[in-house]
């Protein structure tokens, strides 16, 4: 299918039909991206005439043959290897296919997640030695700094293997991506002694303590927030929860505040008085200045948003593919784990 993309600029393919309000949100998110970026291109994949449609309600202009047309539409309740199969010319399964083609860098979509993760699975295949990709919920803490938690529910049947697999992921992740050099990594159990756990824990530890990686042992629940731990590792089905609690955090002090403002005129002015203290506090668990979530250990750069990602929200994943790419990230994550799997 075609050439090599150009290795002087980066390429990313985005899901102009993905999320709850595609593909105005995508289209204006993407070209914002590009102006900010001078050098990056992006190509829109996705049902022509709906993109060319926003293109000329917003007075926006861009190069037509950036548009990768698809028929078919991944929806949220679709099952997602069922879509793939029966939706062959949808967004998700052609952008995914444009990073295996190398026609472009990197795949960017807010549509339905389990389909992302299929798609990036099984379209663009896994880095050998990864027996299962992994995404990680980003969570801010105490210390102004950000936690990993690997994994988030790519899978939620995770063996000791793919727990030690995911801790080589985080680590290089949080060396490039967040430029410290030795990430601290954490096992999530019951206590931090290490006879605490379970079957799963346990096992995880005997591989982690030999690693070579900077593990520092068991943590708790509430080491996630403290920051003393960089990449956290559990169970995707307990990543999941941990994900979809901080997600409900932010809205359930909003809706604490506004109670308290409710309850008379003196509250309300105190609440106003801070309104732009609490704002900028709150910014920093608000998903839009993340992006979205990559999905490591697939062989490809594939970032997965939230399904009501805003403008804000799309231009971030972008910026972060491009980022991911730029830092050849695949290959360093190639690198680890034949030095790790060594040790």
């Amino acid at each position: 299918m075609g050439e090599l993309i150009n290795n002087s600029n980066c390429t990313i393919a985005v899901d102009a039909m993905g999320g709850d309000f595609a593909p105005k949100n995508v289209v204006l998110g993407s070209i914002q991206a590009m102006k900010e970026n001078p050098g990056m291109d992006v190509l829109l994949v996705g049902r022509k005439e709906d993109i060319q449609k926003v293109l000329a309600e917003e007075g926006l202009s861009f190069k037509a043959e950036n548009i990768t047309h698809t028929d078919q539409v991944i929806d949220m309740h679709d099952s997602p290897t069922a879509a793939l199969k029966s939706k062959k010319d949808s967004s998700i399964v052609v952008g995914a296919q444009l990073v295996k083609d190398k026609k472009a860098d990197a795949f960017v979509s807010a549509g339905n997640t389990g389909a992302v993760m299929a798609a990036g699975t099984l379209i663009m295949g896994r880095i050998p030695g990864i027996g299962r990709p992994t995404i990680g919920a980003t969570i801010p803490t105490s210390l102004g700094g950000i936690c990993s938690v690997y994994d988030a529910g790519a899978s939620v049947d995770s063996k000791p293997r793919h727990l030690f697999e995911y801790a080589i992921l985080g680590t290089i992740f949080a060396r490039e991506i967040r430029g410290i050099q030795k990430p601290k990594v954490g096992l999530l159990s019951v206590g931090e002694e290490k006879s605490k756990g379970n079957e799963l824990t346990f096992e995880t530890y005997k591989l982690l303590e030999k690693s070579g990686l900077n593990f520092v042992g068991n943590v708790e629940g509430r080491d996630i927030l403290k920051g003393e731990v960089e990449v956290i590792l559990c169970d995707g089905f307990v990543g999941n929860i941990i994900l979809k609690f901080a997600e409900s955090v932010p809205t359930f002090l909003k809706a604490k505040l506004k109670a308290y403002a409710d309850k008379g005129i003196i509250n309300a002015l105190k609440i106003l008085a801070f309104k732009g203290t609490l704002k900028e506090v709150l910014k920093d668990m608000d998903y839009q200045y993340y992006g979205g979530v990559p999905l490591l250990g697939v062989n490809g750069i594939c970032i997965i948003g939230h399904g009501s990602s805003t403008p804000l929200a799309i231009k971030n994943m972008v910026v972060r593919a491009k980022e991911m790419h730029e830092k050849n990230l695949i290959q360093k994550f190639e690198e680890a784990l034949t030095t790790y799997a060594d040790k």
